[in-house]
Formats: structure tokens, sequence, C-alpha cells
């Protein structure tokens, strides 16, 4: 049996970089050899990919822990590390990703094929061969790998249709699927039949549109009642939401009552739900003793319904034409819009480590030191005020003078080296 998820909290981990090598050059008949440590291999990045062949994430529910391969050490000879492959996730096209801890929307992936890149891997330390300057020719250190950081986040499926079929259980919602489509739903007279939502796609002429049967609502299901409250995101992004009342009150409800009922849930979960154009069905007409309860229930509620029997097919193929002009003019099921402020991860890593030298002096490395040889000119006196700006704010000076430095002592980042003076 395939089972459903809808909703689902997973962490991620990109692979962290490898480490940089520190090695020297030996060969028998070349005295001089220099340093020839390799940079360390990337980690792998986290990789989310749509699929229309899948409808559920219940593959994320047994396994909650996901990890990018790591990036491989350098080796001697410069041969940097090998990269970590990148760990592919395959999710139902209509899946929502958020960050669990803020809930901000990372990514929509709204069509079939679309990927996004939710964490990049870690850089690859440098070797000693990438520290040769003229005042160090045998650099005795190299960079570690960027480590990387795991993140929770929460993935959410938001079935993509353009039409919503809601109304309470058993009041023939999947009947009238079967009917309209070539899906074949399980059907049986018993609240709750449906555990999932079920797509049907209706073929008219060259032209076709999906409906989604969405489990039967009741009375409280915004607030987490019954089965209801699980499926409601499932018609966030319909165009139309066909509402389906049972007419005849075979159930023993009132008709009216049920489709009060049930515009009060979608406009307590949402008021864009509750917005959402509707047309009204009134089902089970074969049921009915009295045809004046029709025109009560239109009176009612102010609107005109469609009558129909799924069973005799009464006035389903003038529903049909209605729902499909409907279709044409509404606009198409639009993506999340996704939280552009938000950032999983810092865009540029702004770590940085400190060595310090056999003889005394001070390097410091890490992604802060890339960060500011791509933005810091030498011969600049504003850059070169950022240069000492980014090092006080960033906490690097206080860092060197908890490691010991004192004035007159050598400091190395990147191409720029200088002796200390407070």
């Amino acid at each position: 049996m395939n089972m459903f998820l809808d909703y689902v909290k997973i962490f991620v981990k990109a692979g962290n970089g490898g480490d940089g090598k520190v090695s020297f050059h030996r060969e028998k008949f070349v005295p001089n050899g220099g340093p020839d440590g390799g940079d360390g291999g990337k980690g792998g990045d986290i990789i989310f990919e749509a699929s229309k062949n899948l409808n559920t994430l219940i593959d994320f529910k047994f396994q909650k822990f996901y990890r990018a391969e790591d990036g491989g050490n350098g080796e001697n000879k410069n041969c940097t590390g090998r990269s970590g492959d990148d760990l592919v996730l395959k999710v139902p096209a209509g899946t929502v990703i958020k960050d669990t801890k803020t809930g901000s929307v990372i990514a929509d992936l709204f069509d079939d094929g679309e990927r996004v890149t939710l964490l990049k891997g870690g850089r690859g330390g440098k070797g000693n061969c990438r520290f040769v300057h003229a005042q160090r020719q045998a650099p005795s250190f190299s960079q570690l790998g960027e480590k990387t950081e795991e993140h929770q986040v929460t993935l959410e499926l938001k079935t993509i249709a353009d039409v919503g079929l809601v109304g309470f259980p058993n009041v023939g919602k999947s009947t009238l699927l079967s009917v309209l489509t070539s899906a074949k739903p399980k059907i049986a007279n018993y609240h709750f039949t449906t555990i999932n939502p079920n797509l049907g796609v209706v073929q008219m002429f060259d032209d076709s549109f999906v409906i989604a049967d969405i489990p039967g609502l009741i009375e409280g299901a915004s607030e987490g009642a019954g089965l209801g409250h699980y499926f409601l995101r499932h018609i966030e992004r319909v165009r139309l939401i066909v509402h389906i009342v049972d007419i005849s009150g075979s159930e023993g409800r009132d008709p009216v009552d049920d489709y009060k009922k049930i515009n009060a849930e979608l406009k307590a979960y949402s008021e864009k739900l509750a917005a959402t154009e509707q047309i009204v069905v009134a089902s089970k007409s074969d049921l009915l003793a009295d045809r004046g309860e029709i025109e009560r229930f239109e009176k009612e509620i102010g609107k005109k319904v469609f009558v129909i029997s799924s069973v005799t097919r009464e006035g389903v193929d003038e529903l049909l034409r209605a729902i499909k002009q409907k279709v044409d003019e509404l606009p198409k099921p639009q993506r999340m819009e996704i939280d552009e402020d938000f950032e999983l991860e810092p865009k540029a890593d702004q770590r940085f480590e400190i060595i310090r030298e056999d003889n005394g002096d001070f390097v410091v490395v890490g992604g802060l030191v890339d960060f500011l040889e791509q933005n810091v000119t030498l011969d600049s006196e504003q850059s070169f005020a950022f240069f000492q700006k980014v090092l006080k704010d960033r906490g690097v000076i206080a860092e060197l003078k908890k490691r010991g430095m004192k004035e007159g002592d050598t400091v190395i980042i990147g191409d720029i080296d200088f002796e200390w003076v407070e």
C-alpha cells in the first residue's frame, strides 16, 4: 500500500571541504624541492529536485538526516583532493521547503525537473604551496577545509491542481471525480474514505486540467480537528473550488448548515482561500424526495447551484462545461513567494583561523581572507581603511591579541603582511 505523507521535518548538511596538505617536494637530485601540498576538495551540495512521478514525502519519514559527501584532503605533488559527491533529494512537484526555525520559505519546487541547491558544500582548504611568500619560501602550514553546519528544514507538499473539490465527508466528491476523470479513487459509504488527495485529469478536446479531491473537511478542521486539517494546504494553490453539498441530507445533516460550516473552515485557515472563486454543487439529487429543497437551498445561500447525480449523470456534463469555462478565465496556479531576505547560510564564508609560525609570525587564513583579497586594493587608501575596519569588526584583531600578538610582531593576511603597531 502506498502511504501518503505531505509534511515532514528533516536535517540536511552539505559536505565539509577537505583540508589542505602540508608537503615538501623531495627528490633525489633536486636539492631545493619546494612546498607542494595540494588544496582540499570542495564538499558536496544538498540539492532538491521536483518529480511529477512522486506524490508523497513518505521516503523522508524513516530517514531524518541527509548529509552530502565531504571533500577529500589535498595530496602532495600539488594534487587537489577529490570533490565530495552532491546529494540529490527527489520530492514531489509542489513541495515547499521552509526553514523550520523561522518558517521562512526557501524554495517552492513547482515544476517537474526543477532543481534548487539548498546548501553549498564547504570550500577546500589551501595547501601549503599556496602560501609561498617573498619572505616565506617554505610555509609549514595549510588551511583547513570549510566546515558546514546542519540545518533543519520542513518539507510541505501543496498539491498543484486547477480545481479543488471540497465538502463534508461522504458527500460524493470521490464519486464525482471518478465520473469526471480517469481517476479511480477508493470509494465506499463511510466517513473519511479518502485518506489522501486524489488527483484526476479532465481531458476536453485538446485541452486538460487537473482536479484534486480533498479529504472531507469537518467543523474545526482549520484548528486541527479530523483529517481535514492536514489537507487544507492542498487547496491553497487551486484556481477554483467546487464546493459539494449533499442536497438529499442522507447523512442527517442540513445542506445549508454544511455549506456555511465548510466556508467558515476555509476562512479560518486562509483569507486567500476563502476568497477563491467557488462553484456550488448540490449532489445526490437522485436521493431527493422533494425537489423544492434545491430552491430552498439556493435562496438560503444566495447562489445558483449545479444539481447533479453522479449515479444517473444528471447535470454532470453541464457542470463540467462550467468548470472548464472558469478554469480558462482564471489565472494559472502561482508558486509561493520566496523570502528573499532570508539566508539559510551566509552567502560567503567569512570565518578565519590564526596560525602561529615557528618564527613567531601570525598568519590569518580562511574564507574571510579570500573575501578581503577580492575586495581590497592595497594602493587605495579607502580600500585599505575598509580592510582595517573588517579586521576589527570581525574580531580578527581581538583574536590576534588573545593569541599573544604584541607591538612589532608580523601579521600576514593573504599577500598582505604588516608590523603590528598599537
